[in-house]
């Protein structure tokens, strides 16, 4: 299985918007989050990566692949590094779910973010889980460009 390619360019500056977006439209620190302390000697998306809760963006388009998974992610919606950069993000809900994720993501849209998400997800094996006070945001840039979304949590009950 190869790891994520953390030094990539790409990947160095989505740390940084995913951290900056959450900063600007939530108020908070990402790298405080579920108390986690940042440490200055690993990168951004470094921290992010290794992380003590589920971390998940997708990027643009009408069919939203996923563009980020953090190690805890990969872990609990089993699937490796290359299968969940190939994903659109919609397949890690269920079809009976989907109305429900889309209203979701379509609220986040108008809002920005929202901090409080429940709902049903499934694993790339087939197991089902709830996630709980899920904070799903819109990553966008100080000019307000948009990026895609993501999604941060450390609650869930395997169902």
């Amino acid at each position: 299985m190869m790891d994520t390619p953390l030094t990539n360019p790409f990947y160095i500056e989505h740390g940084a918007l995913l951290v900056e977006s959450y900063k600007r439209l939530t108020g908070n620190d990402l790298l405080a989050y579920n108390g986690m302390k940042s440490d200055a000697s690993f990168s951004i998306i470094e921290q992010l990566d290794n992380a003590p809760f589920v971390l998940l963006s997708h990027g643009l388009g009408d069919d939203p692949i996923f563009n980020f998974g953090n190690k805890s992610a990969l872990e609990l919606f089993e699937i490796d590094w290359q299968g969940l950069t190939k994903m659109p993000s919609r397949l890690s809900a269920e079809t009976i779910n989907q109305a429900d994720r889309e209203y979701l993501l379509e609220t986040v849209t108008c809002q920005g973010y929202i901090d409080d998400y429940s709902g049903v997800r499934i694993s790339a094996k087939g197991k089902r889980f709830m996630i709980k006070q899920a904070i799903v945001w819109n990553i966008i840039d100080a000019k307000g460009d948009y990026f895609g979304q993501a999604a941060i949590f450390s609650h869930w009950d395997f169902l």
